[in-house]
C-alpha cells in the first residue's frame, strides 16, 4: 500500500501532524482509536468521511516510520 495517497503533512494543517487527505483528522487520532479498542467499522460510522483505506493508509504509515526508526538507531 502506498499510504501516501492517503496521507499528507501540511504545515496549515493540524500543527504539521500527519493527517488523512480532505480531512483535519490526524494519523494519530486513528491510531489513537484504534489502541483504545475501536474497530474500523466503529471509526467509519462515527466518522463517515474515512474508509477502510485509509485507515490501513494509517497503519500503514506509523509502521513505515517504526521501521525506518529502527534503522536509524
Amino acid at each position: 500500500m502506498n499510504y501516501l495517497n492517503y496521507i499528507e503533512i501540511r504545515a496549515d494543517k493540524r500543527f504539521g501532524k500527519p493527517c488523512i487527505k480532505g480531512t483535519r483528522i490526524s494519523v494519530y487520532d486513528v491510531l489513537n482509536w484504534l489502541s483504545n479498542g475501536m474497530t474500523s467499522k466503529d471509526i467509519m460510522e462515527d466518522f463517515e468521511e474515512l474508509n477502510e483505506e485509509m485507515i490501513n493508509a494509517c497503519l500503514a504509515f506509523a509502521a513505515d516510520k517504526e521501521h525506518k526508526l529502527k534503522i536509524a538507531s
